[in-house]
């Protein structure tokens, strides 16, 4: 049922029907509930185009993936579980959520450009944000509402959400330094990404209140999935003083790792301490049980919508704060991190 037919059936215009549907004030609490409840009796979905061409908003909210590091392409369950949380926070607000992938190679901005030029959506949540991101600035010169799944260098203001890597590598670097081990591995996203600045720069801090020097030969910069978790592990545990302990800043990089600690006849939690990233599906299955940190996805999905309807017309308000929080994650000690700073 369409419009027309819509207000034919209550026998009301057109525009009483419209403008009832709206939420106008000029319409009776009567004839609203008669024409709202008549729309749900009769299946009524309004046109959606028609919609976006008269306001000029799309009632869409854009999620801007990659198909390198921070896509699901490499098994890893993150943005699966995240995109649940944020879909549940928009319909909140009768807003939809478009996840849109960049092509491969292609450049962030390039992208952004391509899709505001087009008014695909109403607004944005920025994912994979690089140490410089042009995305922000282009953002903010335009006006353009969006939230951002993690900081950058900029230092104009924003809204942001990001977990709070800085107080994750600190806390496992203190049960790594306190139990006697020197020589920890890292395995970080690539250098380009933001959040393995702040990594880095907190596994040196961490070092430094130890009392160990910062040896460059144990940090990896990479995909930090199960391949990338393999092969790094390999490369490091190969050193001539190889690492007593592993932190591993991946979804999947433990479960890469594990396989080729025990290719090389050593045991993770007996012969080498490994801390992961997060308690996900796919490093669950892990023994020794991995330690890790969780977090609640379905949360901090929510918490990403409302920064993002908060920042859209007719609810943003400049009088209140933008969002600007780091997420805690929660470490869970199991059997992983056990084994003592011995060389073999």
């Amino acid at each position: 049922m369409d419009i027309r037919e819509l207000a034919r059936h209550l026998g009301l215009s057109i525009g009483t029907v419209s403008r009832a549907l709206n939420g106008r004030k000029d319409v009776s609490p009567a004839t609203r509930k008669r024409v709202i409840d008549a729309a749900k009796t009769h299946g009524y979905i309004p046109n959606q185009s028609g919609r976006t061409l008269r306001s000029g908003r799309t009632g869409t909210i854009g999620f801007m993936l990659t198909l390198e590091h921070d896509s699901a392409m490499h098994g890893d369950p993150f943005f699966m579980a995240l995109l649940e949380g944020v879909q549940n926070g928009l319909s909140e607000h009768d807003l939809d959520l478009a996840v849109l992938l960049a092509r491969k190679g292609e450049d962030g901005l390039t992208f952004l450009r391509r899709h505001v030029s087009r008014g695909t959506v109403d607004g944005w949540v920025l994912s994979g944000t690089q140490h410089e991101d042009a995305r922000i600035a282009f953002l903010l010169d335009r006006a353009i509402p969006f939230v951002a799944l993690g900081r950058t260098a900029t230092a104009r203001d924003y809204a942001w959400i990001d977990l709070d890597f800085e107080g994750l590598v600190a806390e496992s670097m203190r049960l790594l330094t306190d139990a006697g081990h020197r020589r920890i591995g890292l395995v970080a996203p690539p250098a380009t990404i933001n959040n393995s600045q702040i990594v880095v720069q907190a596994y040196r801090a961490a070092l430094e209140r130890a009392g160990i020097a910062f040896a460059p030969a144990l940090v990896h910069h990479g995909e930090t999935d199960e391949s990338d978790g393999e092969a790094t592990a390999s490369e490091l545990m190969a050193l001539p003083e190889r690492p007593t302990a592993l932190l591993l800043m991946g979804e999947t990089a433990p479960v890469g790792a594990y396989r080729a600690l025990r290719r090389m006849g050593l045991e993770p939690g007996r012969d080498v301490a490994v801390i992961g990233l997060r308690d996900n599906p796919a490093c669950r299955a892990l023994s020794p049980d991995l330690t890790c940190f969780s977090l609640d996805l379905d949360d901090l999905g929510l918490a990403l919508a409302r920064g993002m309807v908060a920042m859209l017309p007719g609810q943003y308000d400049a009088t209140k704060p933008l969002v600007q929080q780091l997420w805690t994650m929660k470490l869970r000690l199991r059997q992983s991190h056990l084994a003592p700073p011995r060389v073999g």
